[in-house]
């Protein structure tokens, strides 16, 4: 019996995800070759807590010919990835009233991570959600599983049930010994979910 539900955000929860990026390159002529040393770069320190993305940016919005500032850029960067799935949302909800632990787990930074709590408000749909800037690790590696199970009380593995949409995370989650699903849609995943707790 599945008691505690890990979700993904982007590409589950979050629909259409499309690279920030492409959308530089394509509406502000900012190319991929230039932002991708960014992105390959300080932006990976970013995703685990260990650099601040509004500092280490600042250099490269001078050589991106972007003149909006910091604050500007983040904004419509947040804003393009903020189309969230209200069907999944109404359902998680209605899980927690069921008395499944549902929570909200991403490899973001912690200001888009911020925006998506707060801003977006999906703090009010999960239990508890968690970051990889604030674990300290991201999936799929070991340890970001490992201290999400840690704060699970009365919990064992195999009532875990993990949903993302990439496979190399499914692969962690389950060796890490939980059961994990690939995310392949919203019809998918509840008559998924209905065969685990049979």
């Amino acid at each position: 019996m599945i008691k505690v539900i890990i979700f993904d955000a982007d590409e589950v929860l979050i629909l259409g995800k499309r690279r920030f990026s492409v959308t530089l390159a394509e509406k502000h002529g900012i190319s991929i070759e230039m932002t991708l040393p960014f992105f390959k770069g300080p932006f990976q320190e970013c995703l685990v807590g260990n650099l601040d993305l509004k500092e280490v940016i600042v250099p490269y919005l001078n050589k991106w010919g972007w003149d909006k500032g910091v604050d500007t850029l983040l904004d419509y960067w947040f804003s393009l990835e903020s189309k969230t799935d209200k069907e999944l949302i109404k359902y998680i909800k209605g899980l927690r009233q069921k008395g499944i632990v549902c929570l909200l787990a991403t490899n973001n930074e912690k200001h888009r991570f911020e925006y998506m709590t707060s801003k977006m408000g999906l703090k009010n749909v999960f239990n508890k959600t968690y970051a990889s800037a604030h674990l300290g690790h991201k999936k799929p590696e070991q340890a970001f599983f490992a201290k999400i199970f840690k704060e699970l009380k009365n919990i064992k593995k195999e009532e875990v049930l993990f949903v993302d949409d990439n496979k190399e995370n499914i692969k962690g989650a389950k060796e890490f010994g939980i059961h994990a699903e690939l995310y392949n849609s919203f019809e998918d995943f509840k008559k998924k979910l209905a065969s685990l707790n049979k």
